[in-house]
């Protein structure tokens, strides 16, 4: 059987009352895992104490003891008006780093810690919502516990992880899995004609992620947080795919709650633009084409080049670019200041082929 790559987005309704597969959305594009040298052989020494076995149930129980009471404290439940997700505690003054598509567009918030307690209030600081990330404040901050971050630049496909937050509203659930691939671009559904957020560098886990996990914490078997959960792939027909949920990496997440904590938003957000506002394009027949261009950003990249309302972007460095997603996913393969070759299809059906600076993806709110 064969999945399509389509990804939802975690977070779970109020209403929800029973338990549901996630809803369809956008599409994930699997790009390579990230590959790791290999070890060079070795000669064993001549006399070799006998190894701990990594497998043995006793030892590798204690160890998910140990990780679950250390980071447990600094997963968070949050609910707004309509949802609620998971959020990570990130510093004593009261902030939680979270998924953009969690708080949505509240500004207010009640945070319940896993210890439990009365829910504190909580206000939004910003978001990033290009790159699902999110950063709210508490007002009470008595007692927080903040989770220490790893870098996730460091992961190895293989690695036991545990995902951690509230699935389906049961707070400080846990699940087990290990890094099934890194280096993966994918994108969550589209929300009124605009593309969803956009994951570069995403971990593949098959920790199971359940709607409410978005914004939990996804950690490795030294209490440190790798990644925060925030999309799992749905199959058209079947439903959730079992074991095949995607985080955002520690090291973005901790880049991009600095800028907001430092400057109340992202300054720089390392991304690719072509300076284009899309929707995409379909035949006579309703089939994908391309993306059609609906604005130009004045200055940028596309308008030096030529490109004008109306045009659809066919591909770019001969990568198709069916969709908006697609395109969103390939742009954010790419860096500020590359230079790519665009091909357009124009209204009147001419074609042409252009060369386009890229420029950075604004990161004003």
């Amino acid at each position: 059987m064969e999945l399509s790559r389509k990804v939802t987005r975690t977070a779970a309704a109020l209403a929800l009352a029973t338990l549901t597969a996630c809803g369809g959305g956008g599409v994930a594009t699997g790009g390579p895992a990230a590959q790791q040298p290999a070890p060079a052989a070795t000669a064993p020494p001549a006399s070799t104490p006998e190894p701990t076995n990594p497998t043995n149930p006793t030892a590798l129980e204690s160890v998910y003891e140990s990780v679950i009471k250390k980071v447990l404290p600094s997963t968070v439940q949050i609910t707004t008006g309509r949802s609620l997700g998971s959020g990570i505690i990130y510093d004593t003054q009261g902030h939680i780093v979270t998924n953009a598509h969690v708080v949505g567009d509240s500004q207010e918030f009640d945070v319940t810690l896993a210890t439990g307690g009365k829910p504190r209030k909580a206000k939004l600081v910003n978001t990033f919502p290009a790159g699902d990330l999110a950063v709210i404040k508490v007002d009470d901050t008595r007692g927080l516990t903040p989770a220490s971050f790893g870098r996730s630049a460091d992961l190895r496909v293989g690695q036991i992880v545990l995902a951690m937050g509230n699935p389906l509203g049961f707070s400080g659930s846990v699940t087990q899995g290990i890094v099934s691939a890194l280096g993966r671009t994918v994108s969550g559904e589209s929300h009124e004609g605009r593309p969803g957020a956009t994951i570069s560098n995403a971990i593949q886990t098959s920790a199971p992620i359940n709607p409410g996990n978005s914004g939990g914490a996804l950690v490795d078997l030294s209490g440190k947080v790798i990644g925060i959960p925030t999309l799992a792939a749905v199959d058209p027909q079947l439903g959730a795919a079992p074991g095949i949920g995607f985080a955002i990496p520690s090291d973005t997440a901790t880049d991009v709650a600095n800028q907001i904590i430092k400057n109340g938003r992202v300054v720089n957000s390392h991304r690719a633009a072509l300076g284009v506002r899309v929707g995409t394009a379909v035949d006579a027949q309703g089939n994908p084409i391309g993306v059609v261009v609906g604005s130009v950003t004045p200055g940028s990249g596309a308008e030096k080049a030529g490109i004008v309302p109306g045009d659809v972007i066919r591909s770019i460095n001969d990568k198709p670019t069916a969709t908006a997603n697609a395109l969103s996913q390939l742009l954010a393969s790419m860096k500020p200041g590359d230079k790519v070759t665009v091909k357009l299809l124009h209204p009147d059906g001419g074609t042409a082929t252009v060369d386009v600076a890229l420029g950075e993806l604004p990161t004003a709110q």
